[in-house]
């Protein structure tokens, strides 16, 4: 059985088509799940008795539960248990400029984890909206999991998170971080999404980016950037280069010129992330001095480059920090 949450606009045009329905009525689903709000069927009350029977027999309206939330300044961490029992964390931070949402598209590794489903995803940020009575206004793909290695489900997320009628989330303010699924992000670039695109680069070399993510030993650097300026060039959108400070591995003045050797030109801006450290890696993180050091070197080379701002670290909210821990329930 389909879940409500997990069918596009498109979609359910085609259910109502197919059983003898006018293809507006999905309009109508869309707007009492995501403007109204409304979990019940039985009160879309501009829709007959028996098309919202024969609705519950052909679509599930199930959501995953929140079982934990965790506060620190300007941010909230959000453990959610799914149907199956398993967990995905949501993190939201509060900006000047609105709520942004950092989404999980996986339960765990992709070794064996099982991937979320779309309405798992969606439902992600309709529950927080409930819970904070706010809107989130902008979107990071960049929970638990790689999100190209879930991409329908993902490209499905982001048609009804953007659909007008859905939750309206402008296309500029929804950004996918991958590590380097090169296929993948051919695709993506045909997609015609207009999405923000970051890439977790965390290193300037093979042999480095070899000993920190297994990825490279598939796609390398060259082939992956390679695909970044093939990206840019069709969506002409700027990419972002995500890259994780860890101390004595990546974070010397020779890996800020080589990096910047390997980015010059391109449309980019690097965005240097200071490491949050875990309970069950060896890496540590670069100190301040260090970081800005890095960052002083790359902008001396012409590259565009700022250091994230920290959010959530102290209930292990931060990036990388992600059920990091043992859920412990």
């Amino acid at each position: 059985m389909n879940n409500i949450y997990g069918s596009t606009r498109e979609e359910l045009e085609n259910y109502f088509l197919t059983n003898d329905e006018k293809k507006f009525k999905a309009l109508q689903v869309f707007e009492w799940l995501y403007q109204k709000k409304e979990k019940n069927i039985d009160h879309f009350t501009n829709l007959k008795k028996e098309l919202r029977e024969k609705m519950k027999l052909n679509f599930s309206f199930s959501m995953p539960k929140i079982i934990r939330i965790e506060k620190d300044t300007l941010t909230r961490k959000y453990l959610f248990e799914l149907e199956d029992k398993n967990y995905i964390e949501s993190v939201i931070m509060f900006h000047d400029y609105g709520i942004s949402i950092c989404v999980s598209s996986q339960v765990g590794c992709n070794m064996g984890c099982r991937f979320c489903e779309t309405y798992e995803i969606v439902s992600q940020l309709l529950l927080i909206e409930d819970d904070l009575k706010m809107r989130i206004s902008s979107v990071v793909i960049m929970g638990i999991g790689e999100p190209l290695d879930n991409y329908e489900n993902i490209i499905k997320f982001i048609k009804i998170i953007n659909d007008a009628k859905g939750l309206a989330i402008g296309i500029r303010h929804i950004t996918l971080s991958t590590s380097g699924l090169v296929p993948k992000i051919y695709d993506l670039m045909h997609e015609e999404l207009g999405i923000n695109l970051a890439i977790s680069l965390h290193a300037p070399n093979d042999e480095i980016r070899n000993q920190i993510m297994k990825v490279n030993e598939v796609y390398n650097i060259s082939q992956l950037l390679d695909s970044v300026r093939d990206y840019i060039a069709h969506t002409n959108r700027r990419v972002t280069i995500e890259y994780v400070m860890l101390k004595g591995i990546n974070d010397n003045k020779t890996c800020a010129i080589e990096l910047a050797e390997k980015l010059k030109g391109m449309n980019i801006y690097v965005n240097l992330i200071p490491y949050n450290e875990t309970n069950h890696l060896e890496f540590k993180k670069s100190d301040v001095k260090t970081i800005s050091e890095f960052c002083k070197t790359l902008k001396e080379l012409g590259i565009n480059v700022t250091i994230r701002k920290e959010f959530g670290s102290k209930i292990s909210a931060a990036c990388g920090q992600l059920r990091s821990k043992e859920v412990g329930l």
